[in-house]
């Protein structure tokens, strides 16, 4: 058992029937549809995998499209987004991988810190109208606005540590109200945006969010995939990740998901909780970019043969 209250769940073991041919990479963006179909956004040469809830594999596409998969979102239009940061795009897909709509230009940067779409952007969003919101983190400071069919709006945000300013937004959710909440990454925090970017308030107590998905309707809990340091000077400290931590609108930490005995790939371990996403159920998918950060996390070279791209982890009903 991981957890606590109601937020407590046990690993399910080698979730995932693959066949020999589907080989999973890291897992970087993980969405969940309305019929609880899991799309894995992964790193391997199968970019989209698509299993039903009992672990089987339902479809592939995507092949031959995307540099490097980062974020994935299903919207209320029941199409998926994906986020290529090294391709600086947003693509929209139907379900079975038709190409509806894309934002930016593949494989061109707006500029280092432009504040215009985009530069390694980093996750999007969709409102219950249908906007996309769109994060820009690796070489920017901002958020994009977009309405349904694609035309921009505004963008807001720079680089900082203030209200409204970014270090690294590297994830994006939008609740049933059209509230923002962004995973500002290296500024340690969630901030909280209303349905035209104002600045609302923040979520501290959190070390490193890069994984990001908030529950169910209005006022939302917030679920934080939590990173380790990769600081030499403080990598080997207790308490700073990895682990998924979960918090009510207030700040208050209601459950973490932590064996207690730092990274690994065992169940319940993580190297580093990238995404994250909630079936009706209530069960858990994380998805870990565990190949790319392994030497970063864990200070070696060689890697094991059972590590881990992601896990399901059941909800205990209390």
């Amino acid at each position: 058992m991981l957890g606590s209250g109601n937020y407590t769940y046990t690993p399910v073991e080698d979730w995932g029937n693959f066949p020999d041919e589907v080989i999973l990479g890291d897992v970087a963006g993980i969405a969940i549809d309305a019929n609880d179909q899991v799309y894995l956004f992964n790193r391997g040469h199968h970019p989209i995998i698509v299993l039903c809830q009992n672990g089987e594999v339902l479809r592939t596409w995507g092949h031959g499209i995307f540099t490097n998969p980062h974020g994935a979102s299903i919207g209320p239009d029941q199409c998926i987004y994906l986020t290529d940061n090294f391709d600086h795009t947003v693509r929209k897909f139907s379900l079975t991988g038709e190409l509806l709509m894309e934002l930016g230009t593949p494989g061109i940067s707006s500029g280092f810190m432009s504040g215009k779409p985009f530069c390694k952007c980093t996750h999007s969003t969709i409102s219950p109208s249908g906007d996309i919101f769109v994060s820009d983190g690796y070489n920017n400071a901002c958020i994009h606005h977009y309405n349904p069919k694609g035309k921009y709006i505004k963008s807001w945000g720079q680089a900082g540590a203030g209200p409204g300013q970014f270090n690294l937004p590297h994830n994006i959710c939008c609740d049933t109200d059209g509230w923002i909440y962004v995973a500002d990454r290296e500024n340690s925090r969630i901030q909280i945006f209303d349905t035209l970017g104002n600045f609302e308030t923040q979520i501290n107590n959190m070390h490193r969010p890069s994984g990001l998905a908030i529950t169910a309707g209005s006022s939302p809990d917030f679920i934080v995939g939590e990173l380790a340091s990769y600081l030499e000077v403080n990598k080997d400290f207790p308490n700073l990740g990895p682990f998924v931590s979960f918090f009510d609108r207030q700040g208050s930490m209601l459950s973490r998901l932590d064996k207690g005995v730092g990274p690994g790939v065992y169940p319940g371990q993580f190297i580093s909780p990238h995404s994250i996403a909630l079936d009706s159920l209530g069960d858990l998918y994380i998805g870990d970019v565990a190949e790319t950060d392994w030497k970063a996390v864990m200070g070696k070279e060689l890697m094991p043969d059972n590590l881990r791209r992601f896990q399901k982890l059941r909800r205990s009903q209390t």
